[in-house]
């Protein structure tokens, strides 16, 4: 196992725990995010989006299918699921109100890892797939 397999286990555990603090321990103070709603740069802003995003989903977890990893890279191939409770904030500042409704959303997730710690994140899902799980797709007129 590379260090960065365990550097991504541990931060997913701390994610399956909602325990930030945690989560933070494995990321350089200077680590980057990139997820569909928006980059994110340091812990305060890593923190911030991880606490929106349990806010908005407060019984999320991160089951994990696939895993790859190679020297200072690891993957996941994973399914979010939870439900939808809280505001969620997405791309552009638009806030939607919890709906109620469960998710299961396919997601990849990549992590680059320097001296024990993840510099990088670069979180990927389908984001039309998440609206019409929330029922936030327009009608069509057919």
């Amino acid at each position: 196992m590379t260090q960065a397999r365990e550097v991504l286990d541990r931060h997913t555990a701390a994610f399956n725990d909602h325990d930030i603090d945690a989560l933070l321990r494995n990321v350089s103070p200077a680590a980057v995010w990139i997820s569909p709603e928006g980059p994110a740069e340091g812990h305060e802003e890593i923190a911030s989006y991880i606490g929106q995003f349990f806010a908005a989903f407060p019984d999320v977890r991160a089951i994990v299918w696939e895993t790859v990893d190679h020297g200072d890279l690891a993957a996941e191939e994973l399914m979010m699921v939870g439900t939808h409770e809280g505001t969620y904030l997405m791309p552009g500042g638009r806030a939607v109100p919890g709906t109620g409704r469960p998710i299961q959303l396919r997601c990849c997730a990549m992590c680059t890892v320097e001296d024990g710690l993840m510099v990088s994140m670069r979180f990927y899902f389908d984001q039309l797939e998440l609206l019409a799980q929330l029922g936030l797709l327009p009608e069509a007129d057919v």
